[in-house]
């Protein structure tokens, strides 16, 4: 339903992820009996949980323990990894700086030119510790180092910007990344992103994307949304793009997952996501806490070292544990953010859903209240959900 916002202009009500809520059916199961199976391209994980490709939570012994976990992680191709060969102590710096000073050193620190042998030797460097390589570059680096991926042995090759379209105007200076073409071209699944409506993703798949990304400025470290008053919440545009999903599926009978990108903490907000249609989920702060990670308990967003015109920041996270407890438990913290796993697992257990395709069906309602009802003694001593 349309709302008019003034003469000439409406707007139509979006949901985020913490307005909603999901409501138990007439069944339940024991959480041992949820398969939280999927399939991206055409690899197999147990957990539909990705670490985002950002250069505070995934490096290449992050990706190995990962993919050894059941998960996925993405290395940023564009990030520290690739432009140092040691990035420790550039990593060092980085945490050490103050807030003040933060943005003009990540300007300096990402000047440093990208070295298409270290994209080689990060590759292989996890495919040779039996992870799963899966990388990630913006449309412009997809287009300049897609060979050199595609010749290490890469496994998936994610493709994301602010926001990503088949219908891409650039100077007559700059010929635009064609990624039809390069979907066909790369002999590995390509993934798309980032979206936020039906349409758009029904074009990147029709474009030929193993899978699409959506979400844009919900990010823990991401000022997109304020910068530019671009977005939609998640809630809406996760329903909105798994529709298009489902339609292509009728019209084809290919299933091309959706994964939800940015502003999940808790395992509530995962399991949320799933039920408005998500296939699977990309997390970047609650990774970041980890104590493998590679922030040193700071997070920050791909955009934040732009020369032009910075879109991201650094969040003191900490560290709160191991990736192992985070993401499989057992859990030391009750807040939610430790046993991802083990919470999409319970929940589906209450909501009776027995896989993830179920549990996109269970019901969803408007729940504004839902984070903080009865919650005020929490709230007052800041534990669990008042932290």
């Amino acid at each position: 339903m349309e709302t008019q916002i003034g003469r000439g202009k409406t707007a139509r009500r979006a949901y985020g992820i913490d307005e909603i809520a999901l409501a138990p059916g007439n069944r339940t199961l024991d959480p041992s009996l949820a398969n939280t199976k999927w399939r991206i391209g055409n690899i197999e994980r147990e957990i539909p949980i990705i670490a985002s490709a950002m250069d505070g939570v995934v490096d290449v012994r992050m990706a190995v323990l990962l993919s050894n976990l059941g998960a996925l992680g993405v290395l940023n191709l564009e990030g520290i990894q690739t432009r140092y060969a040691d990035p420790e102590p550039i990593l060092d710096k980085i945490a050490a700086v103050g807030k003040e000073e933060f943005v003009p050193l990540m300007q300096e620190l990402y000047a440093e030119s990208i070295k298409p042998e270290l994209i080689e030797q990060r590759i292989r460097e996890i495919k040779q510790q039996g992870g799963i390589a899966a990388v990630s570059a913006t449309p412009a680096g997809a287009s300049k180092y897609g060979a050199v991926v595609a010749k290490a042995g890469a496994d998936l090759f994610f493709v994301q910007a602010t926001v990503v379209s088949t219908s891409h105007l650039s100077p007559e200076s700059i010929v635009p990344l064609d990624l039809a073409q390069f979907c066909r071209e790369m002999p590995i699944p390509v993934i798309l992103g980032n979206c936020v409506t039906y349409e758009v993703t029904l074009d990147l798949m029709k474009a030929g994307a193993a899978a699409v990304l959506v979400g844009i400025g919900p990010g823990a470290a991401c000022t997109s949304r304020g910068v530019l008053g671009v977005g939609v919440p998640q809630a809406t545009a996760i329903a909105d793009c798994a529709a298009a999903r489902d339609e292509y599926y009728q019209q084809t009978g290919k299933y091309i997952p959706v994964i939800a990108d940015g502003g999940l903490i808790t395992g509530g907000d995962i399991c949320k996501c799933i039920a408005c249609g998500a296939d699977g989920v990309m997390i970047g702060s609650p990774f970041a806490r980890a104590a493998e990670a590679p922030g040193r308990g700071y997070h920050w967003g791909m955009a934040t070292p732009s020369p032009v015109l910075p879109r991201g920041t650094r969040i003191r996270v900490g560290t709160t544990g191991t990736l192992e407890q985070i993401l499989v438990g057992p859990a030391q913290l009750d807040d939610g953010t430790h046993n991802l796993l083990g919470a999409l697992k319970t929940s589906m257990g209450t909501l009776g859903a027995k896989n993830l395709k179920e549990m996109q069906q269970v019901e969803v309602v408007i729940a504004p209240s839902l984070l903080t009802e009865g919650k005020v003694y929490q709230k007052a001593q800041q534990l669990g959900m008042g932290k």
